[in-house]
């Protein structure tokens, strides 16, 4: 079992930034490859970034260059710093794994980037 607890979002005005953090519980946390997905109003859930535990990075071609993902093992917790915000980034966001067959989600924090 994985227990995932995000933080960080709010109100933030376009051009700003936001950090969100998201808290694993267990030991394995350090093998699991760790994700952030985010879904706005009438839209389907997307894949924002992941980290692996090798600390390889993806992200989606939105956020490329604006957006950075981290990890804190002995802490258990990932990061998404969010920089340049644009107001198509409003949405409620995600932290996820995948671990023996099956999907863990937060639930989720939402970020507003409106003036």
């Amino acid at each position: 079992q994985v227990q995932l607890v995000e933080s960080g979002g709010g109100l933030v005005q376009p051009g700003g930034s936001l950090r969100l953090s998201c808290a694993a519980s267990g030991t394995i946390f350090s093998i699991l490859t760790m994700g952030w997905y985010r879904q706005a109003p009438g839209k389907q859930r997307e894949l924002v970034a992941t980290i692996t535990s090798g600390t390889d990075t993806n992200y989606a071609a939105s956020v490329k260059g604006r957006f950075t993902i981290s990890r804190d093992n002995p802490n258990n917790t990932v990061y998404l710093q969010m920089n340049s915000l644009k107001p198509e980034d409003t949405a409620v966001y995600y932290c996820n794994t995948y671990f023996v067959r099956r999907h863990y989600w937060g639930q989720g924090t939402q970020v507003t980037v409106s003036s």
